[in-house]
């Protein structure tokens, strides 16, 4: 299941290049390298400073190690089992029970956790939760997210470009008319296209979190049993401080009031997460019997 979720990623980040370099090559094969250029520069300044500017938005603030002893020892005892350095442990002051990762690489990784999921949430399933989120930092997946958003914004820079070439080219007036239709037809499809893969991008990878933050705890019923009070919690209680632009990073969608159809989700269906983790419970129940 692991090489499936990660076959997918790489399919779905080839797919959204691809199309780039379609679009790109139908005004000029110049174009899509100017655009990816200039999609690169505007998101390898997030990759690098969006991990302060995220932890700011929610008024996160860090823990010291004596003000929650037992959650840096879980932290660090997680950490070493997934071999990466221990990340910085955040607090955000929000009732609503949640969780999230960042960093561009483990060596500037941070969990940040919500006073909320620490109050609904027993010592086992918030290991459960604290793995999924060391696993989305040992997969590097801050900076797959970066690739895949990079690659998304050219897409939509160069479909623009297409649009505003068709509209001003210099052919005839019939052919004018055809030009301009294609053009706009691109401008709008295009971009939504980018995005419907993106997301499914973002999907796969929180499919791979829980099943590497599964192996990395050992015990992946305790994060089905995290997801299901946590599911329940975030419709229960709103989030003060999760805003849609950051929604993607959490373990459960914090706007879980929003109802969205499943291809513009950034998460999974929580039923499937749920049923991945215990069917990979089962078979780890057997291969100890």
């Amino acid at each position: 299941m692991r090489l499936n979720n990660q076959l997918k990623t790489i399919l779905l980040l080839g797919g959204l290049s691809a199309f780039l370099v379609a679009i790109g090559w139908t005004i000029g094969p110049g174009a899509t390298w100017l655009f990816l250029g200039l999609a690169l520069a505007m998101n390898v300044g997030a990759y690098f400073f969006s991990d302060k500017l995220v932890l700011r938005m929610h008024g996160a603030r860090e823990l010291a190690v004596e003000d929650a002893p037992g959650l840096h020892g879980m932290v660090e005892e997680l950490a070493q089992r997934a071999g990466i350095p221990k990340p910085r442990v955040f607090l955000i002051d929000d009732p609503s029970p949640n969780a999230f990762a960042t960093g561009r690489n483990p060596e500037k990784g941070v969990v940040a956790v919500t006073q909320g999921i620490l109050e609904l949430l027993d010592r086992r399933e918030l290991r459960g939760v604290i793995a999924h989120e060391l696993a989305h930092i040992k997969n590097r997946d801050i900076l797959v997210a970066t690739i895949a958003a990079a690659i998304a914004s050219a897409v939509t820079y160069v479909a623009q470009a297409v649009s505003f070439s068709a509209l001003l080219g210099g052919a005839s007036e019939d052919e004018e008319e055809g030009s301009a239709a294609n053009g706009l037809l691109v401008a709008l499809v295009a971009p939504i296209a980018a995005t419907l893969i993106q997301l499914g991008i973002s999907r796969s990878r929180e499919y791979l979190a829980d099943e590497s933050g599964a192996t990395i705890s050992g015990d992946p019923e305790a994060l089905a049993r995290a997801l299901e009070k946590l599911s329940r919690g975030a419709e229960l209680v709103p989030s003060e401080a999760a805003q849609p632009a950051t929604a993607s990073l959490y373990i459960v969608n914090p706007l879980s009031g929003a109802r969205v159809a499943r291809l513009f989700s950034t998460h999974p269906p929580m039923e499937e997460r749920i049923e991945r983790l215990r069917a990979l419970a089962q078979r780890r129940s057997s291969l100890a019997a």
